[in-house]
Formats: structure tokens, C-alpha cells, sequence
């Protein structure tokens, strides 16, 4: 099996469509490097699964409006016969403890409201005072939520019958409403006005492109701590302690090495993967998930793959339909079914049911038919990267079927 293919000089892994490949040429086309990861699929701006890097810019479009999207899992010191008679009762706590869907604000009493990161001078690069004061305390509701869409909070079991918890979600309001602001600044409307959709190459030598870098990093550390929150929540709730974290973003840039030159790496979908370097990388709500690293102590000929790779990987499995294609299309004020969507929920739930997977929340296009099979893409990156753990999900937690959320990825 051939692990990578070049189009038009741009190293791509997996098979994608050719929309898919276009976006990806097009972004590349204002790039020093590109690559494909293979769970790629048509993004805005930039395709999902893509890795740019640039010469002292970055791309307000690439990092997208999910600012800090990525996955936390920690592995507990529970075994699965502990917890396994009283599952649907864990399942139930964990949904009406941790607050999934649009805007929602987190009422616990220990969420992290006064975090040190609300005091960090970032929140100054935000132009207007009151609009900093005013997503300020937004950010603060939001710390700890999750949100809809494919966001999730899951309860696996390794090979070992250890007991992990996983959570995926980003920056929330924070995040869009810094990438929605400069994405207008950088067509010279206000900030909260809506501008085009445009690729927004800021230049970090400029106040505008030094203010944006402060702010995706400070929406980094928010995103990390509310994973972090929601994730140790759940292994308090499941009555486990915390033994390892694995933790990375998959929306975001960051200042690295490649080539003995410093560039910027704008990975929207996709997960760093040097070598040693461990993730958590989900499927879907009905197949197994893993914990990863990339290859450490690779031979030549796989170094020389990763580093194509721009030492990066997949972020999940990829989706293989849209949400309208999942759903199919209905007239909101009659009901009346317009268009039949390609999923049903008798066939969701006969994956889950076959799979032993508990759901809370979930619809029809987050169903594991709308995804590819996770095996395959890993397969697709070739020896770059390596498992270390295949979890199996035994509880998914997530918004509810009819929830609308602004801050999905």
C-alpha cells in the first residue's frame, strides 16, 4: 500500500475528493509547506485534515472559528467491572452534569470561573473595552461546556479493561468571536461587524497580527483548562483517579522548526504528531478510539514520511457525509420532509447497540455512518504514527439531535 502521494507537489495521505484537493492546492498556492492528513474532507477556507505552514503569518481562516479545538482523554484507575453494572446511571449523571448544546453556561459550583487566565493582558488586544469586558464574562459562563455538534464526553474501556475518559471541544464563544472580530478587522470593518468569507493572512509583524496571535493563544489556554475541567469532572463522577493525560489542540498554529527555518504550522483538523508525542484520537460515537504518538526513533524512510507530514496526523476519523446529506432536508413550518436524509435512526441505533455503546444526546449526523472507519485512516498514515491504546466506548455523551451550536468545528 502506497502511504503518500504528491498533488502538485504537496504531500497528501488517504484518498480525497477532488473539491477536497483543490481547497488544499488553493491555500498552499500563499504557503512554504502544505500536507494532507488522511482524514481530510472540504473545510472553509482550508480543508479539515489540512496542515499549512507560512513564513511569519498565519491564517485566521485556517486556525477557523473553533479557535483550540482538540482532545483530552485521561486514563483512570478504575477497571471496567467496577463501573460496568452501574453505567446507564454514570451515563445519566454525566449528562445532566456537564452542560452540552448552544451557549450554555456551567453552573457547578467548582467550575473555574476565576482562573488565572481571566487576568492574563491578552484580553487588551481586543479593541473595543467593552466588547473585551463583555466576551470577558461570556468566556467565563462558557468555561467548562461543551457544546454541540461532534463534541463529545465519552467513557472507554483499553485493552486492559482500564477505564479512560475522553472529551473533544474547543474555545467556544471565545474562540468564534475572536476569529469572527478579526476577521473583519482585517477588511477594515469594526470588530463584530460580519465581513466576507476571506483566508485573513495576518503578518506577525504587525499590530494586527500580534494582537490576533495573543488572543488564539489565550482562547488556547481557555480551551485547555475547560477540557481539562469537564474531563476530571467525569472521573469524579465515575469515582476513579486521574493516572495520565493526553492533551492536544487540532485547531490552531503554533511557531516550529521545520527545515532549520521557523515557520508557522496552521493545522485545522489535524493533530501535532513529533515523534514521542502521544494523542487521543476519537472515531465515532459507535467505533473504537486510540491513543497514539508519532513514531519514535523512526527509520529514514518513515523520518523522512513525517517530516512530509510536517510531523502531524489525523484528528478523528473524518467525515464521509454532510449534515444536510445525514439529515436530509425539512420544511420548518410544515414539517413536511423535503428531502430524505441517507441516515435513519433505526440504523444508528443498531450500530450502537451492536457496538454496547450507551448514548445520551447524539443525532443522525453525528452518526457512525456519516464517518470513515478509523483503522483505515490511521492505515493511511502509513508508519508515521503508531497506537499505543484502542478504547472502546462503552458511554457517549453529547447535545442534543435538535441543538444548533455557533461554536461547533
Amino acid at each position: 500500500m502506497k502511504i503518500m502521494r504528491w498533488e502538485k507537489g504537496i504531500p497528501v495521505f488517504g484518498q480525497h475528493d477532488a473539491q477536497t484537493l483543490s481547497q488544499l492546492c488553493d491555500v498552499a498556492s500563499r504557503a512554504e509547506k502544505a500536507a494532507l492528513m488522511a482524514d481530510g474532507h472540504l473545510g472553509y477556507i482550508m480543508p479539515v485534515g489540512g496542515v499549512v505552514a507560512y513564513r511569519n503569518k498565519v491564517s485566521v481562516a485556517g486556525v477557523g472559528f473553533d479557535i483550540a479545538c482538540g482532545n483530552a482523554a485521561i486514563r483512570t484507575d478504575l477497571k471496567l467491572e467496577q463501573i460496568q453494572p452501574h453505567l446507564e446511571a454514570l451515563a445519566d449523571e454525566i449528562a445532566s452534569t456537564i452542560s452540552f448544546g448552544i451557549g450554555r453556561s456551567n453552573k457547578s459550583d467548582d467550575a473555574p470561573i476565576h482562573h488565572p487566565l481571566f487576568e492574563d493582558p491578552a484580553w487588551e488586544a481586543i479593541p473595543d473595552k467593552g466588547e473585551q469586558e463583555a466576551l470577558r464574562e461570556k468566556a467565563r459562563a462558557q468555561l467548562g461546556t461543551v457544546g454541540s455538534g461532534n463534541h463529545y464526553v465519552d467513557v472507554f474501556a483499553d485493552e486492559q479493561n482500564r477505564i479512560w475518559v475522553g472529551v473533544h471541544f474547543g474555545s467556544r464563544g471565545l474562540g468564534h468571536t475572536v476569529a469572527s472580530g478579526f476577521m473583519a478587522l482585517f477588511q477594515n470593518r469594526p470588530w463584530g461587524s460580519r465581513g466576507a468569507e476571506v483566508e485573513a493572512l495576518l503578518d506577525l509583524s504587525s499590530e494586527l497580527g500580534q494582537a490576533y496571535w495573543a488572543l488564539m493563544n489565550l482562547a488556547g489556554r481557555y480551551a485547555y483548562v475547560g477540557r481539562e475541567w469537564v474531563a476530571r469532572k467525569v472521573v469524579q463522577i465515575l469515582g476513579g483517579r486521574e493516572l495520565e493525560l493526553v492533551h492536544n489542540h487540532h485547531n490552531f498554529a503554533w511557531k516550529e522548526f521545520h527545515g532549520g527555518q521557523e515557520l508557522i504550522v496552521v493545522r485545522k483538523g489535524a493533530t501535532p504528531a513529533f515523534p514521542g508525542q502521544k494523542s487521543f484520537v476519537g472515531g465515532s460515537m459507535g467505533d473504537d478510539a486510540v491513543i497514539l504518538q508519532g513514531t519514535p526513533d523512526p527509520d529514514p524512510e518513515t523520518r523522512a514520511l513525517q517530516e512530509a507530514a510536517l510531523f502531524s496526523t489525523v484528528h478523528g476519523a473524518g467525515r464521509v457525509m454532510s449534515r444536510r446529506q445525514a439529515l436530509g432536508k425539512v420544511d420548518r413550518k410544515t414539517g413536511k420532509i423535503l428531502q430524505p436524509g441517507q441516515v435513519t435512526q433505526e440504523a444508528m441505533e443498531k450500530w450502537l447497540q451492536q457496538k454496547g455503546v450507551i448514548l445520551r444526546g447524539g443525532g443522525l449526523d453525528e452518526s457512525p455512518q456519516v464517518y470513515r472507519r478509523l483503522p483505515e485512516v490511521l492505515e493511511a498514515q502509513g508508519k508515521t504514527i503508531e497506537v499505543l491504546h484502542t478504547l472502546r466506548p462503552l458511554i457517549v455523551v453529547m447535545a442534543g439531535a435538535n441543538e444548533f451550536d455557533p461554536y461547533k468545528d
